[in-house]
């Protein structure tokens, strides 16, 4: 049995958790926050997958995975990242092709989520990688020294991903 599917007593809340969550994700792009409660309905134009605000800003939906060390599934970040216009349009263009993964080549893109447990996130620079219909795409962030990028590259361990439950049990209950 692998360390992440066995039971832990959270420090945060004190209860006791069947299993480490292996997702966590955000359900808007950081940006969304930033536009008036009042103007949203007229300047957001969104679903589950994409956005765009302004007509000028666009943003998708994708997962970072980070290699999970002893088990069998990543560990998933859930995250936005804004996209040029051209290639935004190319990815709706291919939303529902079958085969899409292999027509479309990697895109850049900015990270627009900010992820609690790390050092600053927004803006890390990312490459999207389309994948079959009903899979959001694949990011991955550019190799630099920055704690995601690494834990990426190289894994996340049961005792990180503790942390990460722990430290977002503590953002939860502020």
């Amino acid at each position: 049995m692998s360390n992440y599917k066995v039971g832990y007593q959270c420090k945060c809340c004190g209860n006791y958790h069947d299993e480490l969550p292996l997702s966590y994700g955000s359900p808007v792009p950081d940006y969304y926050e930033e536009v008036p409660f009042e103007e949203q309905e007229k300047r957001i134009e969104m679903n589950e997958d994409v956005c765009i605000i302004d007509d000028e800003y666009f943003f998708i939906r994708g997962c970072i995975e980070l290699p999970v060390m002893d088990g069998e599934d990543p560990f998933i970040w859930d995250v936005w990242v804004s996209l040029s216009e051209t290639n935004f349009d190319k990815m709706m263009e291919y939303w529902e092709v079958e085969g899409r993964e292999k027509e479309l080549k990697p895109m850049f893109g900015w990270l627009q989520t900010a992820i609690p447990c790390y050092p600053e996130t927004l803006n890390l620079k990312t490459l999207v990688h389309t994948r079959p219909i009903g899979l959001r795409p694949s990011i991955e962030l550019e190799p630099t020294e920055h704690p995601l990028s690494i834990e990426q590259r190289e894994g996340i361990g049961f005792k990180r991903i503790k942390e990460i439950a722990e430290d977002l049990c503590k953002v939860e209950e502020k």
